[in-house]
């Protein structure tokens, strides 16, 4: 994959309808309190700090996937896994003293903005891909990660370029960047959506669809698993930045979470996790620069 150069000019603009949204939105909730609930006054909301709710509570609350390894999964022994959850840990850790005390939140796609507006949880790492819509909607902190789209067809019929698509069925997961890509850039094309990963990549074993479109870092690790399929398309538009994000106007939680995406950057962090949790299911070819931010690509997005 190559590295795309303008994704730090796609972070200030988003960057700037945040900040203008969280103006709007100043006297609006706090966000992240534990025995905070809808129908509670948001003045009260208002008055408890995001970390220090976090602290009086002792669990850091975190949105992660159930299904979409190496990023987020559930294991065979039940236990969550991957590369967000690795990271949710070390976040644990040094808020809260504790690896351990975090709790997840097994979310889909098109949840991860609820679960933060309806106070389940403090941050969501479900491999969040920051989008000028989302950026509306909640507060996106620094990015540990970056990706893009691509898609997987079977070795046999292979799927080369979109023009391929015409006239077949594209599977994709709901709420997802792929999802939104095809929807503006090729609304033409005949797409089959799903609520589960699993779902989608069974419709794809299934021939219900000629392929599926999805963040080139899930798709080569599922081919790795899935010989008779290939990566037929690496990239689909830009490089896309992924990030932790909290609930609007939380801001004392995010200001923590962009200092603790600093630190660990620079302390070679997200390179260790990469190693440990991702790498095991890529096999050969994939170099870790195309999904782990370097602190000098980190400093162009500040």
């Amino acid at each position: 994959m190559k590295h795309n150069h303008h994704f730090s000019q796609r972070w200030f603009r988003l960057l700037g309808i945040a900040a203008i949204a969280l103006s709007l939105g100043a006297c609006g909730q706090n966000g992240s309190g534990a025995s905070a609930s809808s129908s509670e006054p948001a003045a009260k909301e208002e008055a408890v700090s995001g970390i220090q709710s976090i602290k009086d509570r002792g669990v850091l609350r975190v949105a992660v996937f159930a299904d979409k390894p190496p990023f987020g999964y559930v294991d065979a022994e039940g236990k969550n896994q991957g590369y967000d959850v690795v990271l949710a840990h070390r976040l644990a850790k040094d808020l809260l003293g504790d690896e351990n005390k975090v709790e997840f939140v097994l979310t889909e796609a098109q949840n991860r903005v609820d679960v933060l507006k309806s106070n389940k949880v403090d941050i969501t790492l479900a491999n969040f891909t920051v989008t000028p819509e989302r950026a509306e909607q909640v507060d996106f902190a620094l990015p540990y990660m970056k990706t893009a789209i691509g898609l997987v067809s079977p070795k046999a019929q292979p799927i080369n370029d979109v023009a391929g698509l015409k006239g077949k069925t594209l599977i994709v997961n709901k709420g997802t960047t792929a999802e939104i890509w095809f929807a503006k850039q090729q609304p033409d094309i005949n797409r089959l959506s799903f609520d589960h990963n699993t779902e989608a990549f069974n419709a794809l074993k299934d021939k219900r669809g000629a392929a599926l479109a999805h963040d080139n870092t899930l798709l080569y690790a599922w081919v790795k698993e899935n010989p008779s399929f290939a990566v037929s398309i690496n990239q689909l538009g830009d490089n896309d930045l992924i990030a932790g994000a909290v609930k609007k106007g939380n801001t004392d939680l995010q200001a923590w979470l962009n200092e603790e995406i600093i630190k660990l950057t620079d302390e070679g962090f997200f390179n260790k996790a990469y190693a440990e949790a991702v790498a095991p299911f890529y096999g050969e070819g994939i170099d870790s620069k195309n999904i782990v931010l370097s602190p000098e690509e980190l400093k162009a997005v500040k």
